[in-house]
């Protein structure tokens, strides 16, 4: 990562110099020429055998579970659904790796794709006991679920809450727990293993720092400079979400050292553009086409390079009072809207994402990696640049 001092250095020269159609522009023509339907066909397929592995999963730990009692059968239930429903996004990160290098094993490249999987599931159960969400992806989460158990037996609101949140607690530790040991079941070579074990272990360890400073930013009075949101994204979500994956299918598959370090540089310049991509659709997206609201991050106060960048304008004493307010309303958020587009703080996060877009292209350029590796990546970077527009 960059020091503060020549990221905003990197950022300003981004800013004033680089559009998004002369970025798209200047990629290879074939980044934009992506076979849609073989690229569906692959995904299927790779997200249907990450899904038999945690089918298989689930179904022992039920089985054990019952022996133990109904509660505990029913939670490993509930954290099953809690699992289901995501587009297996990191797990598809280490298959693609693997088998873009030549990897033959798929059963047991899922099956890490499955570690990775369960990963995520505990830093989002964990994650929204933090935020004291209730619902994910439209439905109760662990929290809500074993909320609403308790409130239809009668247990006061706040009470219900407390067990929600216990519950999901314990919920997400099995899930972390397990996540290390689905590793172990995966059939691999003790070097390997061990190597894998690490990337996984760095990516819980450096999420949980990611974490610490999204909690730390909440309760900070004003809104954190520009790099240090742009450091905190990079712990908390671009590491377990894109390089640590991508560094697990590259070792998996034998690649040679360069060839790793280059994936990985990859997934970190793209796991922090898709990140502040998400920001900004958390409050100029679609929420048809998103399918997330675009007032919760401005009610929250939510600090993202968006506002980091807008709070550093004159103009943004105008609308300061509102950011942060549950009650916001959409006339009040529009007003922010307006704001933000008027100081150049959306240009401003666009380009960034650019930027961090076009350096883990760069990273995919690398010598250590081979055209089928490009091919296979291409999309991604499609894919972040087309949430831009």
């Amino acid at each position: 990562m960059a020091s503060p001092s020549s990221e905003r250095r990197t950022t300003c020269s981004v800013v004033c110099t680089i559009s998004l159609t002369s970025f798209i522009t200047r990629l290879p023509c074939n980044v934009k020429q992506v076979d849609a339907h073989g690229l569906l066909a692959l995904s299927e397929r790779r997200t249907h055998l990450v899904d038999e592995v945690l089918e298989r999963f689930f179904a022992e730990q039920r089985r054990r579970a019952r022996g133990i009692g109904e509660a505990y059968s029913t939670l490993w239930e509930t954290l099953e659904r809690n699992s289901a429903g995501g587009k297996r996004f990191r797990p598809r990160m280490v298959m693609a790796a693997y088998e873009s290098l030549g990897g033959q094993d798929l059963e047991s490249a899922a099956t890490v794709g499955a570690a990775f999987e369960l990963l995520h599931t505990a830093l989002i159960v964990h994650d929204d006991v933090i935020d004291r969400d209730f619902v994910r992806r439209g439905s109760p989460n662990v929290s809500g679920s074993y909320r609403d158990i308790a409130t239809t037996a009668g247990i006061p609101i706040p009470i219900a809450e407390h067990r929600g949140m216990s519950v999901a607690v314990i919920a997400g530790d099995l899930a972390l727990f397990y996540a290390y040991r689905l590793i172990d079941s995966g059939g691999l070579s003790e070097q390997v293993r061990r190597r894998v074990v690490d990337v996984l272990d760095e990516s819980m360890f450096l999420s949980a720092a990611g974490e610490l400073y999204d909690v730390d930013f909440s309760i900070r009075p004003g809104v954190p400079p520009v790099e240090e949101i742009v450091e905190m994204e990079r712990l908390k979500t671009a590491m377990y979400s894109f390089e640590g994956p991508l560094r697990a299918g590259a070792l998996l598959a034998g690649a040679r050292e360069e060839a790793v370090v280059a994936l990985g540089d990859f997934g970190r310049g793209i796991g922090i553009a898709f990140q502040i991509v998400d920001d900004l659709l958390g409050v100029f997206g679609d929420e048809e086409a998103t399918g997330k609201s675009n007032l919760g991050d401005l009610r929250e106060g939510k600090s993202t390079v968006l506002l980091a960048h807008a709070v550093t304008r004159p103009e943004w004493q105008e609308v300061a009072h509102l950011v942060g307010d549950p009650t916001l309303t959409l006339e009040q958020a529009d007003r922010i809207r307006a704001v933000l587009e008027a100081t150049g703080s959306r240009r401003f996060a666009e380009a960034l994402a650019r930027d961090y877009a076009n350096r883990a292209w760069e990273a995919l350029a690398s010598p250590a990696l081979t055209s089928r590796v490009r091919d296979e990546f291409r999309p991604v970077v499609a894919g972040v640049l087309e949430r831009v527009r």
